[in-house]
């Protein structure tokens, strides 16, 4: 399927709740980041931030916005394909490693 030119509308108050989230998540991230390498930070830092920002349920819920809309707009074979190209990649593995699993 070619995902290029295809386009999905979602509800504005939608959108600025998931891009406000994103953001946050990006500008506190970096920060982290600059802190960790200048050593005023640690990985209790970043493992503080994920669990005190919520920030699995926040991504878990902006997943959900993207997937309803493409749920309501795309038919089932488009929306098989995007699910099979999304189970592709990166994921944290549950031993406690990275598992690739892109192609």
């Amino acid at each position: 399927m070619d995902v290029s030119h295809r386009e999905i509308r979602l509800p504005l108050d939608e959108v600025v709740s998931v891009l406000r989230d994103l953001n946050e998540f990006v500008v506190s991230l970096d920060r982290i980041g600059s802190r960790m390498a200048s050593g005023t930070a640690d990985a209790h830092t970043l493992g503080t931030f994920v669990l005190d920002w919520d920030v699995a349920r926040r991504l878990s819920r902006a997943r959900h916005v993207i997937g309803v809309a493409l749920d309501g707009q795309l038919s089932e074979e488009e929306n098989a394909e995007i699910d099979a190209l999304c189970e592709e990649g990166r994921f944290y593995g549950a031993d406690g490693t990275p598992a690739d699993r892109s192609g």
